[in-house]
């Protein structure tokens, strides 16, 4: 059959890609992508590999070429600012355990059983994953003895086929990954195709890809079961999708460059810096460096009346003005991450509440975008563990609701709060009181031990006016 394009030429119609030919496809474009490149910068940042430790001072040498300067100082110093800023970002949303409501008492301790402490770590580095690649994954699954279980990709080995333009559902998902061999051989290498219905894995053999096997999601006895979706959930930094280091990565090189460099300043000296000689009693200016570093002293001599001499050709170094970038480099990472200055607060003598507010301002609107995407995230989350407690006979919560609460790790003025609650005992209830006040971890169970000593103080009351 023909397709009639540019003037009627025919032109055969392609068979269709088979799925072995289209998982290549596209396994080849994400490797070579700008977006999965911006994932591996921001992971390389966070782990504290920086640009900087590939300086090298160099210098124009014969026929105007580069040639590298093996004999200066070359310090490679790297101030991490990044990485604060993500553990900051990371512990003010996720510092403390989330609150999982739900009117359905059941269903709320259902859902507590799999939102537990542990999963909150697998929420943390879904976080930084956001953070640093734009995006984290999390496959939901089941084990070999029917259990839920949560394991968290890495974004740079996922490719996602979405289903719409908005990103918020998926029509496939690619993973690659290598198997490490403990003999010492070659890492095997793998992919994964994840449809709606089954998961396909295969390795790679001389750039081609072999199926392994094909099984569905989880079983049940002898049945195959699956969700109505493909149970990998994106949980995304911003809605652009954006890796946090692309607005910052300039501003952190040129820290960690003026770093090395004042470093390197201060570390010249005639041994290694420009010397300016007069009648040197050589010929050879190699010789005269290893006479210097050898010994710390030249051999000069008297040509017509001149004096010999060695002088040093200094470039003063302002340390202030070192000083004064370096300051303004670490004020301006934190401004563009969104961060919070803690050496401005260690400075404030007594920071009053509003002072606080306003140190977290940038900070605090970020996490707000965070916890929208989260929100999303969490919302699909708990579809898949309610379909999953349905297709275990373990109750029908499909249509029930249920609520995260995130318990924001903000610091306060301690004093303050307690004053403010206190104030406002009589005009609110006192489990408002309880979530506001800053020794209170659990709101339910400080209710449950204040009726216990109402209880007890109410009996004692009695017992006394018996003996009376």
């Amino acid at each position: 059959m023909f397709d009639l394009q540019f003037g009627f030429m025919p032109k055969a119609r392609r068979r269709p890609m088979s799925r072995e030919e289209f998982v290549t496809s596209e396994i080849r474009a994400f490797l070579n992508s700008k977006k999965r490149s911006e994932m591996l910068i921001g992971q390389r940042y966070y782990a504290g590999r920086h640009d900087i430790l590939l300086k090298q001072r160099t210098a124009i040498g014969e026929e105007g070429r580069v040639t590298v300067l093996d004999n200066l100082p070359n310090n490679r110093i790297e101030d991490n600012c990044y990485r604060r800023i993500v553990q900051q970002k990371v512990n003010y949303l996720l510092g403390r355990p989330l609150l999982v409501k739900s009117e359905n008492p059941i269903y709320e301790e259902k859902l507590k059983e799999f939102l537990n402490a542990e999963f909150q770590g697998t929420l943390r580095q879904l976080a930084a994953d956001g953070l640093n690649c734009g995006l984290g994954y999390l496959y939901v699954y089941a084990d070999g003895e029917g259990k839920l279980g949560f394991k968290v990709f890495r974004p740079y080995e996922i490719i996602p086929g979405w289903a719409d333009e908005a990103h918020k559902k998926l029509d496939y998902v690619i993973r690659i990954y290598k198997i490490e061999c403990a003999d010492g051989r070659e890492p095997v290498k793998k992919a994964e195709f994840y449809s709606k219905k089954r998961v396909y894995t295969y390795r790679f053999e001389r750039n081609r890809l072999v199926l392994e096997k094909s099984v569905p999601y989880f079983r049940i006895g002898d049945r195959d079961c699956r969700f109505d979706e493909i149970p990998i959930i994106p949980f995304k930094y911003s809605e652009d999708e954006q890796p946090l280091i692309t607005g910052i990565k300039s501003l952190q090189d040129g820290l960690n460059t003026m770093l090395s460099a004042y470093q390197d300043s201060l570390q010249e000296d005639s041994r290694n810096t420009i010397l300016v000689i007069k009648n040197y009693d050589g010929e050879d200016l190699g010789e005269f460096r290893r006479n210097l570093a050898a010994y710390g002293a030249v051999k000069v001599r008297a040509v017509d009346g001149v004096e010999g001499d060695v002088q040093t050709l200094n470039i003063k170094v302002d340390g202030s003005n070192f000083k004064s970038i370096i300051e303004l480099l670490k004020k301006t990472i934190v401004e563009n991450g969104r961060g919070f200055d803690v050496k401005a607060l260690r400075e404030m003598s007594s920071p009053n509440q509003m002072n606080i507010q306003s140190m977290y301002a940038d900070i605090d609107l970020d996490a707000n975008g965070m916890e929208a995407e989260m929100q999303f995230s969490l919302a699909r989350l708990i579809r898949f563990i309610s379909l999953y407690l349905y297709n275990t006979a373990q109750g029908n919560f499909i249509d029930e609701k249920a609520e995260i609460i995130f318990n924001r790790d903000v610091l306060i003025n301690e004093n303050e709060a307690i004053d403010g609650c206190v104030k406002s005992i009589g005009l609110i209830s006192n489990e408002s009181l309880l979530a506001q006040h800053p020794y209170v971890n659990d709101v339910a169970v400080e209710l449950a031990r204040l009726e216990k000593e109402k209880k007890a103080q109410r009996s004692g009351k009695k017992e006394r006016g018996n003996d009376r």
